[in-house]
């Protein structure tokens, strides 16, 4: 998993999930990749679990992506480091066959080592389809599907989580085409390394059961990751299934950050400003606060 000191609170309930939920006793090795995250939150994630069963390794961001690859531009809000996932197998151990990538947004309610003794037969990934479905989905999807010669039909998945077989990924040497197909679509890379992911990867992953990255706009008996998509329960405007919003606040209570209370709207709203500025998209900056004014100020008084 990877982190900037804006969603620790999501980590550390993320963290604690892990713990709570793990049974049977299997060692687990949770890398958390820092992207910037302060001394003082790193210490209170580090409290955060107590098993002797779990171990925290940290990485620096730096570290983590190889010299040789260049990240893609795009037009996202999203901050740089939404591409570390691409990046597992060049700096886990080289001995790991595989590896499972978590979004920060979630929580886990079932023991993760069901997760990683799942069988993926040959394939190189494995996830869940996406709430948008299908890569011709008008909502989300892969808008130039019929340039790229990619099925409508074909499912399109989440990449917030990825049971990865890192062998068979450096194999194909995903990684760079993956980054070299975002950078040449730039204008329909909406959710960048998703986009990438399915096109490389159309037809050629391992579905999941859905429960395993359970999308908190839907109510799901029993699910094993609630993926808190969109707004995040650390903000006072999230209005989606107040019941994980319970049960991530559950969760919270036993994590240092225990009394932690929502915040306002407006924090989410300057981390995507500062995101804009950090990969030095100026101009896509300029867009979005021209039109905030405009639907404010014209728009409202009509």
């Amino acid at each position: 998993m990877v982190c900037d000191n804006h969603l620790v609170v999501m980590l550390s309930a993320l963290l604690k999930s892990i713990e709570l939920s793990h049974k049977y006793g299997e060692p687990i090795d949770i890398y958390i990749i820092d992207d910037g995250i302060s001394g003082s939150n790193i210490k209170k994630l580090n409290q955060t679990v107590t098993s002797n069963d779990i171990n925290i390794v940290w990485k620096n961001i730096k570290d983590a992506i190889p010299e040789r690859f260049a990240l893609p531009a795009d037009r996202s809000t999203y901050p740089l480091c939404i591409y570390v996932r691409l990046f597992l197998p060049y700096f886990l151990p080289e001995n790991l066959s595989k590896a499972i990538y978590l979004d920060v947004d979630m929580i886990v309610l079932r023991d993760i080592q069901f997760l990683w003794n799942m069988d993926i037969a040959d394939k190189a990934l494995a996830a869940v389809v996406d709430i948008s479905e299908k890569v011709g989905s008008s909502w989300g999807g892969i808008k130039n599907y019929k340039e790229l010669g990619i099925d409508p039909e074909a499912k399109y998945f989440n990449s917030g989580l990825l049971v990865i077989n890192l062998q068979k990924w450096r194999e194909i040497n995903a990684t760079q085409s993956i980054l070299n197909i975002i950078e040449e679509n730039q204008e329909h890379a909406l959710y960048p390394d998703q986009y990438g992911l399915n096109v490389i990867f159309a037809n050629k992953w391992h579905e999941l059961d859905s429960r395993w990255n359970n999308y908190s706009q839907r109510t799901t008996p029993d699910p094993f990751i609630i993926h808190f998509t969109e707004i995040k329960p650390i903000y006072k405007r999230y209005n989606l299934n107040q019941e994980y919003k319970e049960t991530f606040y559950k969760i919270l209570k036993s994590t240092p950050w225990n009394g932690f209370a929502p915040q306002k709207t407006y924090m989410d709203q300057t981390q995507k400003v500062l995101n804009l500025i950090s990969k030095g998209k100026w101009f896509v900056l300029f867009n979005k606060l021209f039109n905030i004014f405009f639907n404010k100020v014209f728009v409202s008084q009509k």
